[in-house]
């Protein structure tokens, strides 16, 4: 599952209030609330340094700052900045491998701006940027093994096409494309230059499979927290529901420019949360 968020590309805000993520963990049991927390502090951390404007070398130097001290951390040597994790790592069972990942994940924007990538590198960008977010969180939340895999999956793929889809425009301002190839070239499409693809006339026809593609991510996850606890699966709920609610107004509105921006309304997510959150 990603986070809430609202900067491009691996989508972490730069404030948790006021978020559906913040909404979604705050009901959460102390110890799970601060674990939340503190996946969600690495994640904008490590985003921000990929989002930042500064020179692609230091970004990929504090990148790798981040892995040494993961690596530290798991080795029982956690860096000052870490400290607070022991606990949380040692109640939850958090792998080193899914904190590795998301910087992995927040790299593949650096070395030079993502652009129309294929299929195969767009589904393990989600993966890294969403699903292993998506696999730290589901520990923390308690959901038995195999199932909490498989959310991790379904959910944090729903959840990243969707902010894809939403942010079009936005990214486009920031010289990235995330919309695969393949659709663009199925749709007619060409060229790789953001600023001239979302002005395409043909661009609903690469959007809408991808929309259709997130809706199916949508079901799956749904059917793996309907055959769990409903006090388990409440977090994911809430952020399920609210990202839906935004692909669902994408779809109203459609993908021809102009493209207004969407969002979801207060009466809707105050809906959201009366009927998972209290349980």
């Amino acid at each position: 599952m990603t986070l809430e968020a609202t900067s491009p590309g691996a989508n972490y805000g730069s404030t948790a209030s006021g978020s559906s993520f913040y909404a979604a963990m705050r009901i959460l049991p102390h110890d799970q609330r601060e674990a939340m927390f503190q996946i969600y502090s690495f994640c904008r951390q490590v985003d921000d340094i990929a989002d930042s404007d500064g020179p692609r070398e230091e970004r990929l130097a504090a990148l790798q700052e981040w892995r040494n001290d993961i690596d530290a951390l798991y080795q029982g040597n956690p860096p000052p900045r870490l400290k607070d994790y022991v606990a949380s790592v040692k109640t939850f069972g958090l792998k080193r491998e899914d904190f590795l990942a998301i910087v992995d994940g927040m790299e593949m924007d650096v070395p030079q701006d993502i652009r129309a990538p294929d299929m195969a590198t767009l589904d393990l960008y989600c993966d890294r940027v969403a699903s292993a977010v998506g696999r730290l969180s589901v520990r923390v939340f308690g959901l038995p093994e195999e199932d909490g895999i498989q959310l991790a999956y379904h959910l944090g793929r729903a959840l990243q096409l969707t902010n894809i889809l939403r942010d079009i425009d936005e990214d486009a301002g920031l010289g990235r494309l995330y919309l695969p190839r393949e659709a663009l070239l199925h749709a007619g499409i060409t060229s790789d230059d953001p600023n001239r693809v979302i002005a395409e006339r043909a661009l609903p026809k690469v959007c809408l499979p991808l929309t259709q593609r997130a809706k199916a991510h949508f079901e799956k996850s749904d059917e793996i927290m309907n055959r769990n606890k409903r006090r388990v699966v409440r977090a994911p709920r809430i952020m399920s529901k609210y990202y839906h609610s935004i692909l669902d107004l994408l779809i109203a509105r459609g993908f021809n420019a102009p493209r207004q921006p969407v969002r979801v309304s207060k009466v809707t997510r105050i809906a959201i949360l009366l009927r998972y959150a209290f349980i």
